[in-house]
């Protein structure tokens, strides 16, 4: 019996011996079979549809399916990847059209069907290095994992381009930044700002260690440019996820993180119609201060500061850091002011009357309460708030914002109600000139769709030329000097919270007496018909606006503002900014929402009928 069994051991056994060959073999074919396939995969250079350094790899699945996806560089699991399918072809010329966020993969499951899609990872790699990237995908049924769903994988090494232009490892992160130009006008250092968000850790010297560079579309060639950081926020305080009053978890993962927030302006060439990768470099502990020079300059104490660039020179009022005085550098002998009446500035508004008080105007600030100055390479600011002058119950506030090279500068005013009171005057972006200085006006007159031009020299005085409350631009001009001064309006709103926006007849107009000016009439009964009736403005009302305002010398043969029409195109169709970031690897894989009510997030059950 013993023998029997061992007899039948070894013939088992030889058996064995004698099929392993073909049993490895199909081991070896089942193994190809379900290996994933990679059918290209390469480094790549930002650009405007991915602007990131990156893999992308082309994938063709053994069948349709439901997936997820995995990446992992050198080891590194990526926190998130980019699925994008063949019919998803996007204009790598331009910036992505479709994103998942991370919320994206908490909130939904994709149930999606793939078959050839390509992955796009982030990846810093440095020249002529090797790097081994492995992507897995999880062929599912439905859009639930379960037991029986089969992993795919395949790993390949690449070799990043020899020889390429890549900024210093000392900075271990960057955000990508993708400026758009829509106007059709080529942009040569144009300011622009964008807001950034960064974890505490990585935050400890924003102004010591961002560095913006541009990347040059075709040599991929990195080039730093002016930049400057300012306006940082911190909101430090950690979510407590300890247990409630009865023991039990609050939730899984925070609502939010610890954050710091910063703004970085900088300055951009983009050509005409075109898109462009900036990306913003930080998190370098070693990083030292960069100062970068431009002609803007800022003297002075303020709110009475004086502002330059290679165009113009600006001068703040003492008292009120209203705009006092402007003056062209090529025409150093005209500038342009008022100081005629109450307190001599050129701009006044905001301003309302509530009779019997004063007419009070932010020009007559002595000083306002609040006051707050930015000074740097790419922008400068002057910031005034507080309330009306005998009118506390009116909030406002006016800004200033400069920049290096550019012949305009940018004014944003703002006017809240906070208990109703009843006017005779309710205004806003007044310019008020010493009258011998100007000789003509001119705007576009929606109404009449043509460009007034008007000879104020022989204009009766408190003669009222009116027009449109949104009337694109307005110009004063001295004819025989050559030299003029333009609003182009940028913004103009006006809203209420406690109760509907109740406006008499608004316009805008120009004026003149020993002094000539523009401004804007919300509501303004002093210039009506019947001048002694009152009109509330209501608690909760706010009226904001924002212009452009610009120097320069007017046009030669008969086109005299052509200047402040190439402008107003520029300026109302400003730069478009994208912003773009790498998932951190410290960002949940799950997202929890907080519901006003409790009720159905509408995500149960969901049939994807694919």
């Amino acid at each position: 019996m013993k023998k029997s069994k061992l007899f039948k051991s070894g013939v088992i056994f030889i058996f064995l011996l004698t099929m392993l060959p073909a049993l490895t073999l199909i081991a070896q074919k089942s193994k190809a079979a379900v290996e994933l396939k990679i059918t290209q995969i390469e480094l790549g250079y930002p650009c405007p549809g991915i602007p990131f350094y990156h893999f992308k790899a082309e994938i063709e699945l053994p069948q349709t399916s439901i997936i997820e996806v995995e990446a992992a560089v050198d080891g590194t699991v990526l926190r998130a990847t980019d699925l994008r399918r063949d019919g998803d072809i996007e204009n790598m010329n331009r910036p992505p059209l479709s994103e998942r966020p991370p919320a994206g993969y908490g909130l939904s499951q994709d149930g999606t069907l793939y078959k050839n899609f390509s992955v796009v990872g982030w990846v810093r790699w440095q020249p002529g290095q090797d790097y081994k990237i492995r992507i897995s995908v999880r062929l599912k049924k439905s859009v639930k994992a379960a037991s029986d769903d089969v992993w795919i994988s395949s790993e390949k090494t690449v070799k990043a381009p020899q020889g390429a232009t890549v900024f210093g490892k000392e900075w271990k992160s960057y955000k990508s930044v993708i400026i758009s130009e829509t106007a059709g006008i080529s942009r040569a250092k144009e300011p622009v700002e964008v807001l950034l968000a960064f974890y505490p850790d990585e935050a400890q010297q924003l102004f010591r260690d961002i560095r913006v560079v541009e990347v040059d579309p075709k040599t991929h060639k990195l080039t730093e440019v002016v930049s400057q950081v300012y306006d940082l926020q911190e909101y430090l305080k950690e979510d407590d996820l300890g247990p409630d009053k009865d023991g039990k978890l609050t939730r899984q993962v925070p609502l939010w993180v610890p954050t710091v927030t910063v703004r970085v302006a900088f300055l951009a060439d983009v050509a005409a119609k075109s898109s462009r990768v900036f990306l913003v470099y930080y998190n370098n502990p070693d990083a030292k201060d960069k100062l970068y020079k431009t002609d803007l300059r800022v003297q002075g104490e303020a709110p009475g500061l004086q502002i330059d660039n290679d165009v113009f020179s600006v001068i703040l009022h003492s008292n009120s850091g209203h705009l006092d005085q402007i003056t062209l550098k090529s025409k150093p002998d005209l500038p342009f002011f008022h100081r005629l009446e109450t307190n001599g500035a050129m701009h006044w508004n905001p301003d309302i009357y509530v009779p019997p008080r004063a007419w009070t105007h932010t020009a007559d600030w002595k000083p306002p309460r609040n006051i707050k100055t930015v000074s740097g390479s790419v922008v400068a600011k002057s910031e005034v708030w507080d309330s009306m002058r005998e009118v506390p119950e009116v909030d406002a506030s006016v800004r200033y914002e400069f920049f290096p090279g550019m012949p305009y500068f940018f004014s944003s005013t703002c006017m809240r109600i906070n208990e109703t009171v009843n006017t005779l005057a309710l205004r806003n972006s007044e310019m008020v000139f010493k009258r011998e200085l100007i000789t003509h006006a001119a705007w576009y007159d929606v109404v009449r769709d043509s460009v007034i031009v008007y000879d104020v020299t022989n204009m009766p005085d408190l003669t009222d030329l009116k027009m449109e409350a949104d009337v694109p631009w307005i110009i004063f001009f001295n004819k025989e000097k050559g030299i003029g001064f333009a609003g182009i309006q940028i913004s103009y709103a006006n809203a209420s919270i406690e109760s509907p926006v109740r406006l008499l007849n608004p316009f805008f107009y120009i004026t003149a007496g020993p002094w000539i000016y523009w401004a804007r009439g919300l509501s303004h009964p002093f210039l009506s018909s019947n001048m002694q009736q009152v009109v509330p403005a209501l608690k909760g009302n706010v009226f904001s606006e924002k212009w452009a305002y610009l120097v320069f010398e007017t046009g030669k043969n008969g086109d005299l503002f052509a200047p402040v029409l190439d402008w107003q195109k520029r300026l109302t169709q400003p730069l478009r900014i994208q912003l773009v970031e790498e998932v951190d690897s410290r960002v949940s894989k799950t997202l929890q929402e907080v519901f006003m009510d409790k009720g159905k997030s509408g995500w149960e059950g969901r049939d994807t009928h694919k």
